[in-house]
């Protein structure tokens, strides 16, 4: 799993039937210090997640596993809403 920030929202009025009703994010991945990491990615959204929260999301097939057992086709899901983040580096 990966930790990311929701910096926008896609809309697409064109998208595989199956993404039909699917909330797609758009995700800033961040390190565990939350500094920004890599370029934005979307994801479907199954935990509800908003603008600005800290979340965390699985990628590949693990990504669908989320919907079961809908069918759902992504390659990235939000799958967790982080409340709280401690790191101890040594």
């Amino acid at each position: 799993m990966y930790l990311g920030r929701i910096v926008g929202r896609l809309w697409a009025t064109m998208k595989n039937e199956n993404l039909t009703g699917q909330r797609l994010l758009v995700v800033q991945p961040v390190t565990p210090e939350l500094e920004d990491k890599g370029k934005c990615i979307v994801c479907t959204d199954w935990t509800g997640a908003g603008a600005g929260e800290v979340v965390y999301w699985s990628r590949a097939r693990e990504a669908s596993y989320a919907f079961f057992p809908e069918e759902v086709v992504t390659d990235a899901t939000i799958v967790g809403i982080v409340d709280s983040l401690h790191v101890k580096r040594t």
